[in-house]
């Protein structure tokens, strides 16, 4: 049993700590460079960069792996954090998601998340979005998670609420493509109804 100033056993640390970056579908790891490999693939690919990248601009791969590697470095007692997502059952690498800027006194982080192609649809960003800023409230220490999204990704902005997120606002005409501007919207979960929804 848990009492108010915490754990009072090795067992309930260990198990925290044992489900902290998995749940039964997925795990959140360390990346490594053939992770980065992937994503340079996913981020140069047209139809998916119109949804990532407010510029659609293929990049040599090296550069890519250098950024994917920074948001990855998970340097202790920063307020970023970046982790692969693999599938528990078979070990593929599906995505990546990533906290960061959640610095004091603040502790308000922003939240990126990129899923392959052959896995979107599927839940899987969900879970990981759930598991990351769990990770966020319950170790990082955050207040504060939110993200931006263009209005012409339904898909994802679904995938948010469902883990959580609150929308907060519309910002017109951030986004140039085929001509045109495009809106998006900011949504944001915060540590309080993090954990009432808990229990």
């Amino acid at each position: 049993m848990e009492t108010s100033q915490g754990w009072n056993s090795i067992d309930q640390a260990q198990q925290y700590g044992e489900n902290l970056l998995r749940d039964a579908v997925i795990d959140l790891r360390e990346s490594e460079q053939e992770d980065f490999a992937h994503m340079a693939g996913w981020w140069n690919a047209p139809a998916w960069a119109v949804l990532q990248q407010r510029t659609i601009k293929p990049r040599p791969e090296a550069p890519l792996a250098e950024m994917f590697a920074q948001w990855s470095r998970n340097i202790p007692y920063s307020g970023d954090a970046g982790f692969s997502i693999f599938e528990r059952g078979t070990g593929t690498f599906i995505g990546h998601i990533t906290l960061h800027g959640g610095v004091l006194p603040h502790r308000a982080a922003e939240l990126a998340v990129m899923i392959g192609p052959d896995f979107v649809g599927q839940g899987f960003g969900t879970r990981a979005i759930k598991l990351m800023t769990g990770y966020g409230f319950r170790e990082l220490g955050l207040h504060r998670i939110s993200l931006c999204v263009a209005v012409f990704n339904p898909r994802a902005i679904r995938s948010y609420e469902k883990a959580g997120f609150t929308l907060e606002g519309r910002q017109r005409e951030v986004y140039f493509h085929n001509g045109q501007f495009h809106d998006q919207v900011l949504l944001s979960l915060l540590s309080h109804e993090y954990f009432a929804r808990q229990g």
